[in-house]
């Protein structure tokens, strides 16, 4: 019987604030993608304007070859 792979992944929580435009948003995300390996988890809206970001990637384990 196969053991079930759990994946593990880090989060980074980015805040917008309501004066970031969406051009502004869209760059901060899509270099975080390209460049972090980032993937987009979960947004949210807030009243007023705010809006935050949850970001994931998978954890990467090194095994030992000693």
């Amino acid at each position: 019987m196969e053991s079930a792979k759990v994946r593990e992944y880090e989060y980074r929580v980015v805040t917008l604030t309501p004066d970031t435009s969406r051009n502004e948003a869209r760059e901060l995300l899509t270099q975080a993608a390209e460049y972090g390996q980032w993937e987009l988890a979960r947004s949210r809206w807030y009243i007023g304007g705010m809006r935050k970001v949850w970001l994931r990637r998978r954890v990467m384990r090194v095994r030992s070859t000693l």
